[in-house]
């Protein structure tokens, strides 16, 4: 490069010297012959440079091409690098063959008057494990006990088979009957420390329509929105239904409809249906014969959580609507309604407010009717464990007033798994 600058300097003076001749200076001029010559001959050599600079080019390129080539042909042939181990930590083979175990405990206690309760001031009122884990590719068992003053009890106890034809899905053992909401939920799953009026005189109280038995749900295809039904048979054995016998069982189904609002709202809602044979003695309604219950349940549930703020704010609100209808030799008796509904509120954090309103008939004596109301305060420490207080007032059909603060003491440890939602 610096050799073509000096080319075209010189040229440039080589011109202007041949055209502007120094006259001012008086100093002679060489002939213009000579001077080109001269500048022939620097030409020829600066070329005679150039050719032999663009020799060493041609042959430094050849030789890196070369090298190339010969680096390629060795990437061919050696095999690729071994990857580097990657540490794994141990898996104990115990844990590989155990199912996840969970404890989850439930202190309740009370204070003020109810004569129509006997709900000590200080009790531990259940302590829950469960055994849950995938049996194989085709089948998951799940196994709750629940222990409390009254001993130990299996409170669930299935095996679920989720691959049949069809997408059906197939329980069978021991369940709570998917009649209605209140009725599948645990106690310590509950948003309150107790259950409502309706399920406590139509539907069996805490242990509601607990039985052994079979199920089977599946899922339908609509483009509105989600719908599940399930129909279950049991051996009946629970404060609602009681059968003794093999040809006698007890009957549910259940249709539900689940569907998203908008971005943080969605609507659940249900149908239920139960028949069975009664524990309650003939003669008492009509006269001898034959005693069954029939129950028709009806569900809904809101909820709002925005999910910008979801883990400060949310709310839901539930209601359940409940007849029960005695029947005797095939006549009907006079049908008891109850219902509850409540709201429960997200305003902090960890802190939930709500209220419920109960009402419900007696199963049996449609006239004697019980009312309630209560309003309750929940914190969350964490998710592990849970305080919450409640003020409950009842009005009893034969005119018994109560007035109570009731209060709850949670804690889990263990892999739970998610309930029913």
């Amino acid at each position: 490069m610096m050799r073509v600058m000096r080319l075209g300097l010189f040229t440039t003076v080589l011109i202007g010297a041949l055209s502007v001749p120094d006259v001012a200076t008086g100093q002679t001029v060489p002939p213009a012959d000579q001077v080109l010559r001269d500048a022939q001959a620097e030409v020829e050599r600066l070329k005679t440079e150039l050719a032999a600079m663009r020799e060493q080019y041609d042959a430094r390129l050849a030789a890196l091409e070369a090298r190339l080539t010969a680096l390629a042909g060795q990437m061919a042939v050696a095999p690729p690098p071994a990857p580097a181990p990657v540490s794994v930590a141990p898996v104990s083979s115990g844990k590989v063959f155990n199912p996840d175990i969970a404890v989850i405990g439930n202190s309740l206690g009370a204070a003020g008057r109810n004569p129509n309760s006997d709900q000590p001031t200080f009790g531990l009122e259940e302590v829950e494990t469960s055994f849950q884990a995938i049996v194989d590719p085709y089948a998951r068992a799940d196994v709750f006990l629940s222990a409390g003053p009254g001993g130990l009890e299996i409170e669930e106890g299935f095996v679920t088979f989720n691959t049949l034809p069809g997408q059906f899905l197939l329980k069978a053992g021991k369940m709570r009957a998917q009649f209605g909401k209140v009725n599948a939920m645990h106690t310590h799953a509950l948003p309150w420390t107790d259950r409502p009026l309706v399920t406590a005189n139509l539907v069996g109280g805490d242990e509601g329509i607990s039985e052994s038995g079979l199920s089977v749900s599946r899922l339908l295809n609509n483009s509105f929105m989600f719908l599940e039904a399930t129909g279950e048979t049991y051996y009946g054995a629970s404060d609602v239904f009681e059968s003794g016998q093999r040809s006698k069982l007890v009957y549910v189904g259940r249709l539900r409809g689940y569907r998203d609002l908008t971005e943080g709202t969605n609507i659940d809602l249900g149908g239920s249906v139960a028949y069975g044979p009664s524990r309650v003695e003939p003669s008492v309604l009509l006269g001898s014969g034959d005693m069954a219950t029939r129950l028709m349940g009806f569900d809904a549930t809101f909820r709002y959580r925005p999910l910008r703020r979801a883990i400060y704010r949310r709310f839901v609100a539930r209601s359940e609507f409940i007849w029960s209808q005695p029947r005797e030799g095939g006549v009907a008796g006079d049908t008891s309604f109850g219902l509850y509904a409540s709201g429960d509120y997200q305003f902090a954090r960890r802190w939930y407010a709500g209220a419920r309103y109960d009402r419900s008939a007696r199963a049996f004596d449609a006239s004697t009717v019980d009312k309630g109301g209560s309003f309750y305060l929940t914190y969350w420490p964490s998710e592990f464990s849970q305080v919450r207080g409640q003020y409950r007032h009842t009005s009893y059909g034969d005119g018994v007033r109560a007035n109570e603060f009731l209060f709850q003491f949670l804690f889990s440890i263990g892999a739970h798994g998610a309930h029913v939602f």
